[in-house]
């Protein structure tokens, strides 16, 4: 669905080549080729954690990349610089969530398994959940993102293919919507406490997998 070399402003070896003239101090020429140094090693990824936890305590509607420079402590346009405006903040969150999703959809040994790391995806990163399945939040023709998305789905594909025909009928693409719809409606209940009453205690992922086996299984003649 980065580590920790400082970012700068600048390009930190923008003077790395540039003559100094003969009454040029040391220090007039360090100056010159140390820009000041933002607060964070990866700037780029402190402003996504800050976006991240802005969406989860009160929305996407409620992103500012004034707000969000401020909460990095950077200077105003350094958002603008890595995202170039407010979608392409939220493009970039939904490609990485989908990056992450794909990654956690890979280690499924099942159409059930599969169903239940889509799950598992959205209570740990209901941010980028909520965000990637909100389109008119993003720029719909970015490559990152399309990538990212298009994995994930075949991801999912690859586990429902898996399913011997007798149990998950005839049609491979209505079997896939339907384990789709079926994964991400009971994240998406999960996710908003609808299901507190009707699972009660019982662990949600236990559920899921039965509701998986009641719909995905060899049907009696």
């Amino acid at each position: 669905m980065a580590p920790a070399d400082t970012n700068t402003d600048a390009d930190p070896n923008a003077n790395a080549s540039a003559g100094v003239g003969a009454g040029t101090t040391a220090s007039a020429k360090t100056s010159r080729r140390t820009p000041r140094p933002y607060h964070h090693g990866d700037l780029r990824r402190a402003i996504l954690n800050a976006a991240l936890d802005v969406i989860s305590a009160d929305g996407p509607s409620a992103l500012s990349l004034r707000d969000l420079a401020r909460r990095a402590g950077v200077s105003h346009a350094a958002p603008a610089h890595h995202f170039k405006d407010r979608t392409g903040l939220l493009t970039a969150i939904a490609a990485e969530g989908y990056g992450l999703l794909a990654a956690t959809l890979a280690q499924a040994a099942d159409l059930k398994d599969a169903g239940v790391h889509y799950v598992r995806f959205a209570r740990e990163h209901p941010a980028h959940f909520q965000v990637m399945f909100t389109p008119e939040l993003l720029r719909a023709n970015d490559l990152e993102l399309t990538t990212a998305r298009t994995l994930a789905g075949e991801r999912l594909r690859t586990a429902v293919s898996a399913v011997p025909p007798e149990g998950r009928g005839t049609d491979p693409r209505l079997a896939g919507v339907a384990a789709w719809s079926l994964a991400h409606g009971f994240a998406t209940l999960l996710l908003s406490h609808n299901l507190d009453g009707p699972v009660g205690d019982q662990d949600p992922e236990e559920v899921f997998r039965t509701l998986t086996g009641m719909l995905f299984q060899p049907k009696s003649p």
